[in-house]
């Protein structure tokens, strides 16, 4: 979609930008490269136009035959939901709470050594800007984590 057709409250699309995130209006993700040690490197998308307006009356995005192109990346987030998936609670060993949150601490450690979690899936539905905030605050846990695990305390 256009700026004009997100969904999302135009103040997180404004405080995104802030924070330094790009936006890539009306392309969507084909596929995925990785290296030769399965870290992603590129993301393969292809351009859309808007079509005709829906029974909602949204604009949906069309893909534009041969304008596909990859971009340079290096960390993928997919967010596809604000509902956390069943699975979590019953496969993963983490604490869980009501309706499925994963329980974290302010960092976001949660109830397993070495794994943090932040966003939707602590708080549950809420904004870009929390989860960003929670990501950001994960990040610097994680790096005092592993400097006083494997660096001892460097």
């Amino acid at each position: 979609r256009t700026e004009r057709e997100m969904t999302s409250r135009l103040e997180e699309y404004h405080h995104a930008k802030e924070e330094g995130i790009d936006f890539h209006c009306l392309t969507t993700p084909v596929r995925y490269i990785g290296d030769e040690e399965v870290w992603v490197k590129e993301m393969e998308v292809i351009k859309n136009k808007l079509g005709e307006p829906d029974e909602s009356g949204r604009r949906r995005p069309v893909p534009i035959p041969g304008s596909e192109f990859r971009m340079k990346v290096d960390m993928v987030i997919v967010a596809i939901g604000t509902v956390p998936n069943p699975l979590v609670a019953k496969t993963t060993g983490l604490k869980t709470g009501r309706h499925g949150v994963v329980i974290a601490d302010e960092n976001g450690r949660t109830s397993r050594e070495g794994v943090w979690a932040g966003g939707d899936i602590v708080t549950g539905a809420a904004t870009v800007i929390l989860a960003m905030g929670a990501g950001k605050k994960a990040a610097k846990d994680i790096d005092r984590y592993l400097k006083e695990k494997y660096l001892n305390g460097v």
